[in-house]
Formats: structure tokens, sequence, C-alpha cells
């Protein structure tokens, strides 16, 4: 008898726990700044994949009220944004090499910097330091047309990819290509 209601009550704490993933994997997708993945693909069957959370404009000035010029910025929302490539790149002429990594920028009017962390795992505000950043990446920055979701994109190219962050009415780019 007893083993018996052991195995029940292994069964029900294990269905507990599934319907809390469950759930917190429904309530991802209605959180004010939803999940978002973007994706370039490359030759050789060689890619990089941006996973993130898209924060919303509503009516807010999102630069030096949301995101402040010259301090490190989580880019984007909730979760760090992790960064995985399945081979070597360059970014913006800076070698990357396959991994998996979280980035935060630095924006800035004129210019923004991508800092492509070796630490993964953590919140999206935690900066680690400059002690775990493989690289800062210069990124131009430019004026473009309104977005009221903070988007992460790529545009395909000749020799690689665009790596696109759009938020408001500014778009921060860097190229990316295979080695």
């Amino acid at each position: 008898m007893r083993k018996v209601l052991t195995v029940c009550s292994l069964a029900v704490l294990t269905l507990a726990v599934a319907a809390i993933v469950v759930r917190a994997q429904q309530d991802k997708s209605k959180r004010p700044s939803p999940p978002a993945t973007a994706k370039c693909e490359l030759a050789g069957g060689k890619s990089v994949t941006i996973d993130y959370s898209s924060p919303r404009k509503k009516g807010r000035t999102i630069f030096q009220d949301v995101v402040k010029y010259g301090e490190i910025w989580r880019t984007g929302a909730n979760e760090a944004t992790t960064f995985v490539t399945n081979s070597d790149l360059m970014v913006g002429g800076t070698h990357v090499p396959a991994g998996s990594y979280t980035i935060f920028t630095v924006p800035n009017k004129d210019k923004w910097t991508l800092v492509i962390s070796k630490k993964t795992g953590e919140w999206g505000t935690d900066y680690p330091g400059e002690k775990e950043d493989l690289a800062r990446v210069d990124m131009k920055a430019a004026t473009g047309p309104a977005t009221e979701n903070f988007t992460i994109s790529f545009d395909k190219g000749a020799k690689g990819c665009t790596l696109k962050l759009a938020w408001d009415t500014t778009v921060a780019s860097v190229e990316i290509g295979t080695m």
C-alpha cells in the first residue's frame, strides 16, 4: 500500500511540475515584451541565431529615457539576449569563435558598440563586466523609419548578413560574415 501511495504521489508531483512548465512557456508569449528570434543562414550550413525579448515603445521617448546613451544596455528585455553561432564568424572585422554568447550594446547618437560577452545564462540586466567581454565591435547608427517594437533582424548579402537593431527611429547595424 505504501508503494502505491508513493508512486501516485510522484505521478501527481510530476504532472504538477509539467503543468507549471507549460504555463510558464505560454505566459512568455503574453509578456509585454514577447520573445523573438532572428537568424542568418550563411554559406556552407553556417548560421547565427539571436534570441531576445522585444519591448514596445508605448509612447515613451526611448533614447535617453528608457535607453541611456553611453551606458551598457541589455539589448532587449527580460532574459539576456543570446547570440549563438555554429561556426567562426567575423563580426564587424572581429573574430568570434563558434559558440554561445550574450550580447549587450552601448548606444550613442552617432554610433553604437556591440558587446559580445562570454558569460551566458544571466538575467538581461546583469552585465557581467568587461572581464567577460569576448569583443566590443563598432556599429553604425542611423535614423530609420519609426519602429514601435524593438526588432533584431538580418539582411542577407552576398558575403554574409547585416545585423540590424531597430527601435523608435534608430537603426544600428554591423556586418557579419564567415571566416
